[in-house]
């Protein structure tokens, strides 16, 4: 027999004895034959990146806001009215609001009245604005206009963020019939004027440990690397008929697996960026005060936040309301469960305008 010939026949007898050991292996693993089976392969653990675990984020003007398509519910006890729904989510700027911004007018008789605030002024606009809008509807001056409320409250904002809001917005050409800044005394957290702590100070410590060290970025290179030839290999073993192949390249599909799992882990026991070096600065109290200045100097500065709103609404037209928000903590006021839509009504309001309506 000539040589070619015998090398021939080994190599097909050597072809059917891997793929009969292969068929052989498949069943034992998966109970199934291989021609009429296909093995399904777990998704990947996430990559550090792909790991989204918080709703919120910093913003580069605002401080803390939620992300773009966040849900947020409304429990039924609070439903506005009946039908209302329960859930709504986060427009383009993480506020939560159905309409994106800026927001145009679509009509001459679009009454656009912006919500300021922090999380009294938030649930306003969810579980008091449609009460507002029906309560505007019944003078005689809102008749035959469509009110729009639009809400750019957050939990936790405190001035001057309302302020950089509205400065921001205006900037971006947002127009605004009425402006109702819904605030009062605000959590105080690093210097007076910056966000609550209690909100922007988690966010710090989260970007401070998911930032990349040198050995960090290292790692993570490695499991991109690995996320991504783990991909190729699966999308090839789901194409591929031949037991044999399948062997050798599930065999490949484990080793990268396990490296890729190991490589997770590695990187998070890496250490983070050092408190002491943080990617987000927020500014420590500017000068040392006692008690009785630094209220006096929070109290001057919510002041003058207030007044710079008016003044840049007044100059283009728009009316300003600011309400002193109820505050059931340092009162000795006792509050209802009820609300009927009129601010005056209750117990320890007091509302601020700075023009009439016209």
């Amino acid at each position: 027999m000539p040589t070619a010939v015998r090398l021939l026949t080994s190599l097909v007898v050597f072809v059917l004895a891997a793929e009969l050991l292969a068929l052989g292996a498949y069943y034992v693993e998966t109970g199934a034959l291989f021609y009429t089976h296909r093995k399904a392969y777990a998704p990947l653990l996430p990559t550090p990146e792909d790991r989204l675990v918080v709703g919120e984020a910093v913003h580069p003007y605002f401080g803390v806001t939620h992300r773009p398509g966040t849900p947020f519910d409304i429990p039924e006890s609070l439903r506005p009215a009946p039908g209302a729904p329960l859930r709504v989510s986060t427009n383009n700027y993480g506020f939560v609001s159905p309409h994106d911004y800026p927001f145009a007018k679509t009509r001459d008789d679009q009454f656009l009245v912006g919500l300021f605030g922090g999380s009294v002024g938030l649930w306003f606009c969810q579980v008091g604005a449609p009460r507002l809008v029906d309560a505007l509807q019944r003078h005689a001056f809102f008749k035959a206009r469509e009110v729009v409320p639009l809400c750019f409250s957050h939990e936790g904002y405190k001035q001057p963020q309302q302020a950089l809001v509205l400065a921001y917005f205006l900037s971006r050409g947002q127009s605004f019939d009425l402006v109702i800044n819904i605030d009062g005394f605000h959590e105080r957290g690093f210097d007076a004027s910056m966000p609550s702590v209690q909100h922007l100070d988690p966010l710090i410590g989260l970007i401070n440990q998911s930032a990349l060290t040198p050995q960090k970025l290292e790692s993570l290179a490695a499991i991109v690397r690995d996320r991504e030839r783990l991909a190729e290999l699966t999308r090839t073993l789901e194409g591929n008929r031949i037991a044999s192949v399948h062997l050798v390249l599930d065999w490949r599909h484990r080793r990268l697996t396990d490296r890729y799992t190991r490589e997770l882990g590695r990187f998070a026991t890496l250490p983070s960026n050092p408190p002491a070096n943080p990617l987000v600065q927020a500014t420590p109290p500017v000068a040392p005060r006692d008690h009785p200045a630094l209220l006096a100097d929070i109290a001057a500065m919510w002041a003058r936040s207030s007044r710079l709103m008016h003044e840049m609404l007044v100059a283009r037209g728009a009316i300003y309301v600011h309400v002193l928000q109820p505050n059931q903590y340092y009162s000795r006021r006792r509050f209802s469960g009820g609300f009927d839509g009129s601010v005056a009504n209750r117990p320890s309001s007091r509302v601020y305008r700075s023009s009439t309506c016209r």
